[in-house]
Order: C-alpha cells, then structure tokens, then sequence
C-alpha cells in the first residue's frame, strides 16, 4: 500500500524544529485507499493515535476534507486532501508518581524504558494510578510529547501489563511524529524473548496472518481474516525442552497482543497466558505470559543515527529458564 503523506506546522520538520502543539497533519488519499471510512484511514495511516482518540478528532470538528469537518462514517474518496488538527494538550487529572524507572537511553527527545512485569502503561479503566505515565509524569516533568492526548503523554507505542522490557516513550511531539512514521513503516527493530508450551520442531519461521477483535469476545485479539489488520511475526528457537521452547520472536508489525495471538495459532501459546492458553497447566507460579520485549532499536529523530538499546531478562525469567534447563 503506497500513500503521500506531509505533516505540516509553522516550523518545517526538516530542520529539526520541534512540531507545535497545535499542529496539523494532511494526508493525500490514494486510489488504493478509497471507500474506507475516515476514521479507519487515519488510523491505517498514522500509528500514533489510538482509534478512540481519533474519533474523538472527529467528533470535535478537528477533521476535515477540503476545508469541511466530516463525520466519522464519511467514506474518503481518491484524492481527498485530509487534514487533522491536534489541538493544544489539555490539563489532565492524571497525577505525577514518584515510581522507580529503569532507564535504558535517554536523550533531550526521548528515552527507552525497562518496564516490570505487572505495570500498565497508561491510565485506563481500573488503572488510574501506578501505570507508567504516572511516572513518566514525575520524571520528566513537563517534558512528554502532548500527541498521544491527555491521558498518554509521551506514549507512542505500547506493550501489555504482564510484558516486561524496553518501550520507547517520546519527550518532544518531534520525536513523536518521527517514530510513529517508523514504526508505521516497520522500520523499528523488536525483538521478543519468549517460552512456549509444546516443542516447535521448527528452527524458524513466519506466521503471517492478520490480527482483529476476536468475532465473539471483544476483549480478546484473534486471527480475523475479515477484519484484522496485517501482521506479520518470525520466530527463532533458542532451546528446546521437555515440554516447552524458548525462543526469540521479531516483530515486522505490532497488532495488540500479536505474539500472543500467533504463537497461540500455531498451537503453541506462551507460557503463562490466561486469555490464549487457558487452561493449559504449567505448575509454575506465573504473573500472566512470560515474554520480555528484550531488544529495541531505532533511528534517531534528529540526528539519523541509529540506536538500539537491550533489556536483560528479568529474574523470574532467567529462573525459569534455569529450572526448565535442570529438568
């Protein structure tokens, strides 16, 4: 799927000017985008926005075609000039929390996090404090990009609660537009450390299937070939044991819960999983799914340079293995 895409603002992107607050991103439709209502083109377009917050752009008048907001059921035609206003970062009720952060690099634009097991990235439904942006909040203080809205400052990519290791988060809405634009054209390495019930005889391999809401549970993720977007995850096996492997997977896109979901179609769910391996027993005390988001890498927003950064295993991890490695 090819597409032209600008962002523009007062200051150009090109010479390293920080993107306003109030800036605007116009989008060129093509041919091959046509008839999908706006609100699913944007979110195909641009990773940076959750689709809730995107219809909420919508609902507020912040979308337009031509120079006329549009309602979230408008089918976008060939050539339709989209453009998006991000309004001003609004004060959010969100509170600042002196929590421990683990940082793996940090700069003046962002930063890569070690997240622990058990920790919510941003505030949602039951989690409104002890999440990540809590701390973030109090760690940086003013200085989160205001993209991701009110209550996910910084935020511009996630993992689930029980998935430890690196996350990128964004100092600067700069950086943000930047690695969204990466991510949205999977040129940000991550690799995942992984245990999984069953002895993959494979060494390698792909799984390539599209990922959407499961048809009847929609709090769940599941291989859609009617609905889901594509996703696409390889996999390495590491070492093989009685019962179990452990092996390193590569992210080429990043659906919601996509290992999870893979792994758990090839008959082989990740150890731990409660949602896609449940009632497979282990005898292990487990914290939800063993997987660490152990490498991230990336290409810097202003100085092109590339950088990766590697999260160790976490204990329970690296005990795990050694007690699956003893037998």
């Amino acid at each position: 799927m090819n597409w032209e895409k600008e962002i523009v603002a007062e200051d150009a992107i090109e010479e390293n000017q920080d993107v306003p607050e109030n800036s605007l991103m116009t989008f060129h439709i093509p041919e091959d985008m046509k008839d999908i209502r706006i609100d699913k083109c944007l979110l195909l377009l641009t990773d940076s926005f959750s689709r809730s917050y995107i219809q909420k752009l919508i609902r507020s008048g912040y979308v337009h075609v031509g120079a006329c907001p549009v309602k979230a059921n408008y089918k976008v035609k060939q050539g339709d000039r989209v453009q998006v206003f991000i309004p001003e970062p609004v004060e959010t009720d969100v509170l600042p929390e002196d929590i421990p952060l683990d940082i793996l690099y940090e700069d003046s634009d962002l930063l890569v996090v070690n997240k622990p097991k058990g920790m919510v990235v941003h505030p949602a439904a039951g989690h409104y404090s002890g999440t990540l942006v809590n701390g973030l909040l109090s760690y940086c203080r003013d200085s989160l990009s205001g993209i991701g809205g009110v209550a996910r400052p910084g935020i511009v990519h996630r993992i689930d609660r029980d998935t430890t290791g690196s996350l990128l988060v964004c100092k600067t809405d700069f950086a943000h537009v930047s690695i969204a634009r990466q991510l949205k054209e999977h040129t940000i390495t991550r690799y995942y450390a992984a245990i999984v019930h069953g002895v993959i005889k494979e060494e390698t391999g792909t799984v390539h299937a599209p990922i959407g809401r499961h048809p009847q549970d929609r709090k769940r993720m599941a291989v859609n070939h009617q609905n889901g977007r594509d996703a696409i995850t390889h996999f390495r096996v590491l070492n093989r044991f009685r019962e179990y492997t452990y092996i390193e997977c590569r992210l080429e896109t990043g659906r919601t819960h996509q290992i999870r979901v893979h792994m758990a179609s090839l008959g082989h769910p990740l150890l731990g999983d409660t949602v896609y391996a449940p009632g497979r027993k282990s005898g292990f005390s487990l914290e939800g799914q063993t997987l660490h988001a152990r490498i991230l890498g990336f290409t810097h927003p202003r100085t092109g340079r590339y950088i990766e950064t590697e999260a160790p295993l976490p204990a329970y991890f690296q005990n795990l293995l050694n007690i699956l490695s003893s037998g």
